[in-house]
């Protein structure tokens, strides 16, 4: 009896962590089509399941090129790059990384993101929320090695081996959104006022206008 109690504990909490994010599909898939017309799922209009096939589902992932100022490039295999993950509620992001490359701080608004190292040595941490104190959590990584970063939270990767690193990031949406702070900051379209900033961030207002006149790059 303790088993059957387990295992609907077990079914009830997968059925809310589902439903949490990206909502349970009701066919077997709906590969998304950019046209105007058919039947409107999770943000995306559904593919004739009639004319589907197997190349809705396929995409052949290069590595990426990390000669940029960050050192580092994120290639995404999200929904809009992979039409067959729609409504499947996963998606995921190759991170190739050159000696000293970065993934800058960012967050993940709409999924948890599952990382693991396939070559090189990284610097990871994500900062809990202002509930939480704000605490950092980091974690030297090595081949092989797996780690999670909690929705939402702020979280980066430092290269801190001698060669080039890579890495795969598994995430809990079909479009878990990309939030880098810098550019969001600093890049902003139109421009934050200054005067929020340096309120913000306790600076003179001349370092606010330098970092607004910035090329900040986005790696992905």
């Amino acid at each position: 009896m303790k088993v059957a109690y387990f295992l609907v504990a077990i079914l009830a909490l997968t059925s809310y962590v589902v439903s949490a994010y990206d909502p349970s599909p009701l066919q077997d898939f709906c590969v998304a089509v950019k046209e105007k017309d058919g039947v409107f799922v999770n943000g995306k209009f559904c593919k004739d399941p009639k004319k589907v096939k197997a190349e809705d589902f396929f995409k052949h992932v290069e590595p990426g090129k990390v000669n940029n100022p960050l050192g580092s490039q994120v290639t995404p295999v999200f929904v809009d790059q992979l039409p067959g993950l729609n409504t499947l509620g996963i998606s995921l992001a190759r991170i190739d990384y050159a000696p000293k490359g970065l993934n800058p701080p960012h967050t993940h608004p709409r999924g948890t993101e599952i990382f693991i190292v396939l070559e090189g040595t990284l610097y990871v941490g994500f900062v809990s929320s202002n509930q939480d104190g704000n605490r950092l959590f980091t974690k030297v990584l090595n081949k092989g090695d797996v780690f999670v970063f909690p929705i939402g939270l702020i979280h980066f990767q430092l290269n801190v081996g001698y060669g080039n690193a890579v890495a795969i990031a598994g995430l809990s949406s079909q479009n878990p959104g990309v939030i880098t702070i810098a550019n969001a900051l600093f890049k902003a379209n139109p421009p934050i006022s200054p005067e929020v900033l340096i309120k913000a961030f306790q600076v003179d207002k001349s370092i606010i206008e330098y970092l607004q006149k910035q090329d900040w790059y986005d790696n992905d």
